[in-house]
């Protein structure tokens, strides 16, 4: 019980003080380091507290892909940061409003810890028959039988965006040379190929 304890302090001590660092670090780099090592605190949490599938899917997802990407994008394209905080006062009202909806809504949940800390034990499980199953095989079951069309609703939207961002990111330059696999079938041997005769101790 100290061992488990003292790990999830150290988790949560590590998750908090990168998810400061996130906001406060001037390199853009830094920050999405800070990030993904946030994320790597935060799913080792998830595990300890028994939702292994959540934990996993932070360290695929965001950290695998996501932070990852982010992280590319900032290191390979020319983003002036300077530009970018110049109107950044003009979303502070919107950002002070959001902050104030999250610190109302962290405050209700520790205030209801404090007041009642057995309130959460007392819920029933969502899956009462699957209650001799892991915590992955119960979300595979009903993801899989009972949410199966929005499942896959969801991942032909994915698909449909995917499809979406290529065709808008694709430019056709005048000066590039492309593949036409029309004319590369229709190629004919007396147009494509030139015989030359080269005479004895001459080059071409």
């Amino acid at each position: 019980m100290i061992l488990t304890a003292i790990f999830f302090y150290l988790f949560s001590g590590i998750a908090i003080a990168s998810a400061f660092m996130v906001i406060s670090s001037r390199n853009p780099v830094h920050s999405v380091l800070f990030l993904i090592l946030a994320f790597v605190n935060a799913a080792c949490l998830f595990i300890m507290a028994g939702a292994e599938f959540l934990g996993l899917l932070l360290i695929v997802v965001y950290v695998g892909a996501v932070a990852v990407l982010f992280l590319f994008v900032v290191m390979m394209l020319d983003v002036d940061f300077a530009e970018l905080r110049r109107g950044y006062l003009q979303y502070m009202p919107v950002g002070a409003l959001v902050g104030l909806i999250v610190l109302a809504e962290l405050l209700m949940v520790v205030g209801g810890w404090v007041t009642s800390p057995t309130a959460t034990g007392s819920v029933a499980s969502p899956i009462p028959d699957m209650a001799d199953v892991s915590n992955i095989e119960a979300i595979g079951n009903v993801l899989y039988t009972r949410y199966v069309y929005f499942f896959q609703l969801a991942g032909l939207i994915l698909l449909v965006a995917m499809v979406g961002a290529i065709v808008l990111t694709l430019r056709h330059k005048e000066n590039v040379r492309r593949q036409d696999i029309n004319v590369q079938v229709a190629r004919d041997p007396k147009t494509a190929i030139e015989v030359r005769k080269v005479e004895s101790g001459k080059g071409i």
